[in-house]
């Protein structure tokens, strides 16, 4: 059957007789092997495409031998690059069909008990899911194919036929077709609201009881504020029966504020009450909060129905009439904000082509969605022709695909460029809505972030550390792509690493008020550009302690636009470019002598495309992530010719690194320090610094002689100053201070691996925590690694792949930018706009969309392109 409409692919009619057929069968079943639950096996998706069983009347092909499912296409254009004989494979071939009386999939109204209620998928309250509206329809066939992609027999597999087969065949053809698929992260069907577990009220046994003799009416149109006569979000007071209105915001909209003033003028006693209209037969649902200083928060209270009761109200015939707090969460999301960047209040037009794919949220991957949108769909051209084909071109034509069968799901080059061959060509593009059409980088996600704590897991992640983290991983594996990847404008010139259209260098210019001697000191090689948000500005709600909100009765529909704090573009430039004092900096070409200095940092280059991540989000005294209510107003041109730094000046005394008066301790009289005895002397709680002077006093490994010289020496001066390092100590190019600093901080690395982790991130501290947390479970592995990549490149440093940092005007124009709905960058959502031909277009997971009201004022991230490089694509991609 084909069975869907635009498959270009003719199945080969087998020239053999049944008899050859049969022969050929039996001669190939003996290779055939049965996979166990633990073998990875690849049954829903191309290894090398987005083809799938549901794409073509083609379906896929799994191997009977490695198990490992590919289109036939794949093996024609030679990317199976193991294949090496005939062999057997299930041919798998799916298609859905709606089922009868599904009303949301048909567009019909459903009935109020089915209006979703709840922010999820495939729970109770919540949206249909996809598994609920379709019927699944499978056909199966066995197939035997040369190395080439010939078809030499092709006969149905089903029930009836299976007899017909070697039992070998048949065994494995069918444990291929029920096993659970290639391991990785299931499916996550719920957005699940992140709130902490309401703890149980300590005041709730023993709460005081007014007996004024207050019933209250069950009838919801009796109720009303005390105070203000409000008949809307309204709280009982469970001590004495009060009921007044919800909290007034700082703004004046909101509650009547009644019922905390009753608190507060009752002398603090009754702090409990619980939210008329949210209580029923389970009393667990209800809203309940304490006013208490040491609580102020919602709470739950296990004996409600008991203070209730002493009221007058059965919860047993109570309905619900008001929101609760998690609908009031869902109606969070259809704010200003959800509304501004989603642009749902717009009646957007979809539009789809090559570079307008969407992607399928596979549950919280909507960050991985954006990321890979903004550099694969056209906003960076030179990733677009590194890793993709051109518009409506053929994605197996991409040499990146190639691989052996077995390693491609976990080959990164290669499920890269299957998800941006995906993007570019515009080859998965269907007129139909179908869900099953919807691309799904499952094994993209598993790919790069198998290995990392948090992109492994299902939950919501930053954008902005995936972008960081995704390119680093690039990195690695460019530097390890041999004849691979080669430079297309010049075949035997170095190959430029992809994150190198993004790298940049600040320079700090370090000021000594002494004497006005100056140096200058490079950064590590960065690929995002911080954008702080002016403190006094971004302080607003922090300044008011007295009107804290209560998250319950947040209603963010009220809030008006004018009331967000506006901030300039420009305002936060001229905060980062604030001058920094630190105060008691050693300088050695005066003697070590500690004098107040300033610091100034501007940027070395200014890279081809510049990644701008807005710093909306901050931790606040009690250690949560807050989100800064701001508007960020942001033009499409920039320009930050005043961010580059001038570099010395000729009335300058600037101090070389050579020149400044260092003392040195030479090999001979500086003892090997033993990293168990220093982590021994830490672990007692004194400083590493303190730890390896006593170390290197006492031989560098007596531990109880350091401990008596720690004793003695505690309170010198220099006691938690860094012991002075030899030249050759720095030949390494690693700054020996940073890696005491992070050896301290992180606390369970040694020297060696904190160097390997700075030398493998270009000297970033900050990534290279990461990258060790990432291979912590065999870091010993990791470290041999890179150390054999770092002697293969040095053995061949012309032809290595490198970071060129670029550079260029000032003048910069908006590309493309990551926008992000939630409290905190670990939950919520993300969306990206990308500019087109003039027009910004939408990408909203697998929605894609013509903007009509790009949100500019809400990005995340910004992705802009520097003016003089427009139409003069780096030819090396």
């Amino acid at each position: 059957k084909n069975h869907e409409k635009g498959s270009n692919i003719t199945k080969f009619q087998s020239p053999n007789t049944p008899k050859q057929m049969e022969t050929i069968i039996t001669k190939l079943a003996t290779k055939c092997q049965i996979p166990t639950p633990q073998d990875i096996v690849l049954n829903t998706e191309c290894a090398y495409s987005f083809h799938s069983p549901y794409t073509t009347a083609d379906g896929i092909l799994v191997s009977l031998v490695d198990f490992i499912g590919f289109h036939i296409e794949a093996v024609r254009k030679g990317l199976v690059s193991n294949l090496c004989e005939d062999a057997l494979y299930v041919r798998i071939v799916k298609r859905k069909e709606l089922k009868v009386n599904c009303a949301e999939f048909k567009g019909e109204e459903k009935d109020e008990e089915e209006k979703v209620t709840k922010l999820g998928v495939g729970v109770d309250g919540g949206f249909q899911s996809e598994e609920e509206k379709y019927v699944t329809l499978s056909e199966y066939s066995i197939v035997a194919m040369s190395p080439k992609g010939e078809i030499l027999v092709d006969l149905p597999y089903n029930d009836e036929t299976k007899k017909d087969f070697p039992m070998q065949v048949s065994s494995s053809a069918d444990a291929i077709v029920s096993h659970t698929g290639l391991v990785m992260q299931q499916d996550v069907k719920e957005w699940e609201l992140d709130e902490e577990p309401k703890p149980v009220s300590k005041y709730c046994e023993q709460l005081e009881f007014v007996d004024n003799g207050v019933v209250i009416n069950p009838d919801p149109s009796s109720w009303k504020c005390e105070k203000s006569g409000d008949t809307e979000n309204l709280w009982l007071n469970l001590s004495d029966g009060f009921i007044g209105g919800g909290r007034k915001f700082w703004d004046g909209s909101g509650g009547s504020n009644g019922a905390l003033d009753h608190f507060h003028e009752t002398g603090d006693k009754y702090p409990l009450v619980v939210k008329l209209g949210t209580i029923t037969a389970d009393v667990n649902t209800a809203d309940c909060y304490s006013y208490a200083k040491d609580e102020d928060g919602p709470v739950k209270i296990p004996n409600l129905a008991d203070l209730l009761d002493k009221r007058g109200i059965l919860v047993a015939a109570m309905k619900k009439t008001d929101k609760s707090l998690a609908e009031m969460e869902v109606e969070l999301n259809s704010s200003y904000a959800f509304d501004a960047i989603t642009e749902e209040s717009h009646a957007l037009i979809p539009t789809s082509g090559p570079g307008l794919q969407g992607l399928k949220n596979l549950g919280n991957s909507c960050y991985i969605n954006s990321v890979v949108q903004v550099l694969f769909s056209g906003a960076v051209p030179e990733l677009s022709s590194r890793y993709g084909v051109e518009a409506n071109g053929d994605i197996f034509t991409q040499s990146l695909l190639k691989s052996n069968s077995k390693d491609a799901p976990s080959d990164l080059l290669c499920q890269t460029s299957k998800l941006a061959c995906a993007l570019t060509s515009g080859a998965f593009i269907r007129e139909s809505t179908d869900f099953e059409l919807n691309l799904e980088p499952k094994m993209f996600k598993h790919c790069v972030g198998g290995k990392h704590p948090e992109f492994k897991t299902g939950q919501q992640q930053d954008a902005q550390e995936y972008f960081e983290y995704f390119l680093e991983s690039l990195d690695r594996a460019e530097k390890e792509a041999g004849t691979r990847i080669v430079n297309k404008a010049d075949r035997s010139g170095d190959i430029p690493l992809s994150s190198s259209l993004f790298s940049f260098q600040t320079v700090d210019r370090i000021a000594c008020s002494s004497d006005r001697h100056v140096k200058y000191r490079d950064s590590a090689i960065e690929r995002t550009f911080k954008l702080p948000i002016p403190v006094k500005i971004s302080k607003l709600d922090a300044e008011m302690p007295d009107v804290k909100r209560q998250k319950a009765e947040i209603e963010a529909a009220t809030k008006k636009e004018e009331e967000i704090p506006n901030i300039t573009f420009e305002d936060c430039l001229t905060e980062w470019l604030k001058v920094s004092s630190i105060d008691n900096f050693r300088w050695p070409h005066l003697q070590n002598a500690v004098h107040p200095t300033t610091v100034t940092t501007r940027l070395k280059n200014f890279p081809r495309y510049l990644a701008v991540q807005a710093q909306r989000y901050t931790v606040g005294d009690d250690w949560i992530p807050k989100k800064l209510e701001i508007k960020l107003k942001v033009k499409e041109e920039i320009d930050i010719s005043s961010l580059k730094s001038c570099g010395p000046q000729h009335d300058e005394v600037v101090l070389n690194d050579d020149q400044e008066e260092k003392p040195t301790l030479s090999e001979d009289t500086g003892p090997a320090i033993d990293e168990g005895s220093l982590a021994q002397l830490m672990d007692m709680g004194f400083s590493m610094n303190g730890c390896m002077r006593a170390l290197n006093k006492v031989g560098g490994s007596d531990v109880e002689a350091a401990m008596t010289w720690i004793f003695e020496h505690s309170q010198d001066p220099d006691f938690n100053d860094p012991l002075p390092t030899s030249e050759k100590s720095s030949n390494d190019g690693i700054d020996d201070s940073v890696v005491m600093s992070l050896v301290e901080s992180l606390g369970c690395f040694t020297i060696d691996q904190v160097k390997a982790a700075l030398k493998a991130t270009n000297n970033a501290p900050d990534r290279a925590a990461d990258w060790l947390f990432t291979h912590m479970d065999d870091l010993d592995s990791a470290m041999a690694a890179l150390s054999s990549a770092t002697t293969s490149s040095n053995a061949n440093e012309s032809t290595r792949n490198t970071i060129h940092l670029d550079d260029g005007d000032g003048k910069y124009i908006l590309r493309g930018m990551i926008s992000h709905i939630g409290k905190n960058t670990g939950s919520g959502h993300y969306v990206c706009h990308l500019k087109k031909d003039e027009k910004w277009v939408i990408f909203n997971d697998e929605k894609v969309a013509l903007s009509k009201s790009p949100p500019l004022e809400h990005a995340y991230v910004y992705i802009f392109q520097r003016k003089d490089s427009l139409n003069k694509g780096n030819l090396a991609f």
